[in-house]
């Protein structure tokens, strides 16, 4: 129970009641002892003189005296020890001035002389603060924060602050005032909550050592943080302007992420394929440029065959690509047969393959291009042209 509730006041150390009670008097104690022990031995006497008329014994006043030595002591030893609980730190004062700081456990202090203070450094208050607040980008939040914080200087909690409880509100409301207007509404709001929270703490914090108030914020949590009620409607249209804004990016973000790849990997692969074209180019041009020299060199060698042999090859590539038949019948029979169909299906094999007589065909090969569905036994004469 912290010391500022209902029912503790008594531990209240701003308690002016108790405050201004101050050491205790000793002349006046003493007095009032002295003034004690006179009325006991004048009612000792008193009885001596008037005692039993038939002889009995008159009651002496040493018991008395020892009882009054007793109930003293009783007293001083009980004023003289105090105990301290594990989450208590108690204040030691000697003639109303502060003296030290014992820790928890039985302690002893000289009695009439020295008064004890406890104080709890353990217990954990709270209070929450609401307040609207003007931002950096001149909008207004309703902002409500609440603050956790504890006993850290027993001393500076008694002696140095008139009032914590209310001088660590003003520290929070001024400290969170100036943090506030240093960030825009969206951060307070969704995006800064966390390092605001921060930032008020040690502000905060920074302010109560200054005072030396003896108090330490172990917590501050930004419970809440919206705009004022007459403008929340139009603030929940913009927050949702800006949900579709964030929405329409990330669609075309998704987009751009499948169209660019593919069309990256088109241009890599045209460009390959003109790198590959033109290493074939420039491999058969030099193909070309190779075989022309060395068929120059073997000309020079000997030109009539190399004139003949060249005329041969190229009236055979010519004649590939014709759809005439050439027969040579000099040496074949009557009937010659042409196996039409067959050249059809493989117009470029040799003679002896489609089973032609030789003699019969051009030099070397027997060529024939498509004919249609034409399939026709060819009759001559042995000599006819």
């Amino acid at each position: 129970m912290a010391w500022n509730e209902p029912g503790n006041g008594d531990r209240d150390p701003w308690n002016k009641q108790k405050r201004d009670q101050g050491p205790p008097d000793l002349d006046e104690m003493a007095r009032q002892i002295q003034d004690k022990l006179n009325g006991l031995f004048k009612m000792n006497k008193s009885k001596k003189s008037s005692g039993n008329d038939g002889g009995g014994k008159s009651l002496g006043g040493a018991p008395l005296l020892a009882l009054g030595a007793v109930a003293a002591v009783v007293v001083l030893a009980y004023q003289s020890f105090y105990t301290i609980q594990p989450a208590e730190r108690g204040v030691v004062q000697r003639f109303g001035a502060y003296q030290s700081v014992t820790a928890p456990g039985p302690h002893f202090k000289i009695p009439f002389i020295d008064t004890v203070d406890t104080v709890n450094v353990d217990q954990v208050n709270k209070f929450v603060h609401r307040a609207q607040m003007l931002t950096e980008d001149e909008n207004i939040a309703d902002v409500k924060v609440e603050v956790q914080f504890r006993i850290q200087d027993a001393p500076d909690y008694l002696f140095q602050d008139a009032n914590p409880a209310g001088t660590i509100r003003g520290a929070v409301e001024s400290t969170l005032r100036e943090v506030i207007g240093k960030n825009k509404l969206d951060q307070v709001m969704t995006d800064n909550r966390i390092g605001i929270a921060l930032d008020v703490q040690k502000g905060t914090q920074a302010l109560l050592d200054l005072y030396r108030t003896g108090l330490l914020v172990t917590n501050i949590n930004i419970q809440g943080a919206r705009p004022p009620e007459p403008v929340q409607d139009a603030f929940a249209d913009a927050i949702k302007a800006r949900e579709d804004k964030e929405r329409l990016q990330n669609q075309a973000q998704t987009y751009a992420n499948d169209v660019v790849p593919r069309a990256r990997g088109n241009a890599a692969r045209q460009i390959e394929d003109a790198k590959a074209y033109k290493t074939k180019v420039l491999a058969e041009a030099q193909g070309e440029s190779e075989r022309f020299l060395a068929l120059l060199t073997e000309y020079k060698k000997a030109p009539e065959v190399t004139r003949e042999r060249l005329y041969l090859e190229t009236m055979q590539e010519v004649l590939q690509h014709s759809s005439k038949v050439l027969l040579d019948v000099k040496e074949g029979s009557n009937l010659t047969y042409l196996p039409l169909d067959r050249l059809l299906r493989a117009p470029a094999q040799s003679a002896q393959q489609l089973g032609v007589p030789s003699g019969t065909l051009a030099p070397d090969q027997l060529t024939a291009q498509r004919m249609g569905n034409l399939r026709t036994p060819l009759t001559r004469e042995r000599g006819t042209r």
